[in-house]
């Protein structure tokens, strides 16, 4: 009887579909990543530039979430009354489109 040989394979290697497991996990959690990014809404934070995004603007659960290059930080509305001194920027109005336009101070 012949025996066939497989040129460059070890049949007897336990560890050998291990690899493969490792490369669909990371497949299958970058696809995970994509589909929850898209599920809530935010493509803009894949693409390659600056952005700030206000959610639920006005309401008591509003957040600004700013990305810059890789950094993405996220800023919550507080009840804390802060004092201090400064000085008069400009006055900011909102039309009737619902639109805010800031008007700075000469």
């Amino acid at each position: 009887m012949r025996r066939l040989r497989t040129l460059g394979h070890d049949t007897n290697d336990p560890l050998e579909g291990v690899a493969n497991f490792f490369d669909l996990g990371v497949v299958f959690a970058l696809a995970f990543m994509v589909s929850l990014i898209s599920y809530l809404g935010l493509p803009e934070l894949l693409q390659n530039r600056d952005l700030t995004l206000v959610k639920n603007p006005g309401s008591q659960q509003m957040e600004i979430i700013r990305k810059r290059g890789v950094r993405i930080t996220r800023y919550r509305i507080s009840r804390q009354r802060l004092r201090g001194e400064g000085e008069k920027l400009g006055t900011a109005y909102r039309l009737r489109t619902g639109e805010v336009i800031y008007v700075p101070e000469d």
